[in-house]
């Protein structure tokens, strides 16, 4: 598997391409000359972003709901309908807990967590993979929290954690030809990382900043990757 070799001929499905790292990687892979496949929840932000990819047919988006399966599997279809099988899918949809301690979190406040982070994640695997199985970049965007745990974040590194273990199992499933990677993007000042550190956020670097890094380090990914956790 090689995706750098012919850019137009590759489709790349992005999760969370409304905002942050997720919009801002779209942008740089479709200047890059790839065939970008986005969604998200945000009808308005979508359509911002198709004006900002130039309009035209080249790229497709799509509102779509990761939480819920019968979404996910509309849009599997879509996608092998309008562009054929991706070759990369980056799952980047995901949301964070307010900052508080377990007790002070509500029952609803994890479950939606987990529902965005973990089963988008499976729902995009379930119906995203069989489309991918004979050769394909399969990467879940994870967090240095999947890693090591931090106060007044449980659901989130909970999540996380779990998208780190999902990812290795399946990487032991998938055909030879097919890499599954947990991907850590570092910390970057996203709507996400400003919940957590406030005003500190603005010390770390923008998406648009880490776009071109973050392309070149899952361009340069290859199928003896299956399986790692890596980091940008």
């Amino acid at each position: 598997m090689n995706p750098q070799t012919s850019p137009k001929d590759t489709v790349v499905v992005i999760t969370g391409v409304t905002r942050g790292l997720g919009r801002a990687l779209a942008l740089e892979l479709a200047n890059r000359g790839y065939v970008v496949v986005g969604c998200g929840r945000n009808e308005e932000k979508l359509s911002e972003l198709e004006k900002a990819l130039g309009g035209g047919s080249k790229h497709m988006l799509r509102k779509v709901d990761v939480s819920s399966d019968s979404s996910v599997k509309e849009f599997a279809h879509a996608v092998m309908e309008t562009k054929g099988a991706p070759s990369i899918v980056i799952n980047f949809a995901g949301i964070i807990n307010r900052n508080g301690k377990i007790w002070e979190l509500s029952a609803a406040e994890f479950v939606a967590v987990m529902d965005i982070n973990v089963k988008g994640v499976a729902n995009m695997m379930r119906h995203f993979l069989p489309l991918m199985m004979k050769q394909g970049l399969f990467i879940n965007i994870t967090s240095g929290w999947g890693r090591t745990g931090a106060a007044d974040v449980a659901p989130y590194c909970a999540s996380k954690w779990a998208i780190e273990g999902l990812t290795q199992a399946v990487a032991k499933e998938v055909p030879q030809g097919v890499a599954v990677v947990a991907l850590n993007p570092g910390v970057v000042n996203t709507d996400m990382l400003m919940s957590c550190f406030g005003p500190q956020a603005a010390l770390y670097m923008s998406p648009d900043a880490w776009a071109p890094l973050a392309a070149d380090a899952i361009l340069n990914l290859s199928v003896n990757d299956n399986g790692a956790s890596l980091n940008v």
